[in-house]
């Protein structure tokens, strides 16, 4: 396989596996953040920076979500039976999550909130 089929392979994968992380139930959400935040950015027009800050922060949320997935799959397979070890793995995989949601809308606040604050 030549270098281009080799690349061109190695996305369908990545492609396959983002696939994975839209089928689970917390992705809905995400996705409906995501789908809040551009539609927001679209009305509020922030400047670039705020937009790149933005940008920044529904990306960590996205890969933290495909992270926790991943490692979810993993420790299913590895240890298809309940171990409190593997629990807590999943639990702080979920917990990283959650945190990277909270910054993001930490992050949301300081770039709409003055807007909103100001539209008065």
């Amino acid at each position: 396989m030549n270098y281009l089929a080799r690349r061109a392979q190695s996305f369908r994968h990545a492609a396959r596996g983002i696939r994975s992380v839209f089928r689970e139930p917390n992705a809905r959400l995400h996705a409906l953040a995501t789908v809040a935040v551009i539609a927001l950015c679209v009305w509020v027009r922030p400047s670039s920076v705020e937009c790149a800050l933005v940008t920044l922060a529904v990306a960590l949320v996205w890969a933290a979500e495909a992270f926790n997935t991943s490692l979810e799959r993993l420790a299913d397979a590895a240890v298809p039976e309940l171990d409190p070890l593997v629990r807590i793995a999943k639990d702080v995989a979920a917990g990283a999550v959650l945190l990277t949601a909270i910054g993001a809308i930490v992050v949301a606040g300081f770039v709409f909130g003055p807007y909103f604050l100001h539209a008065r």
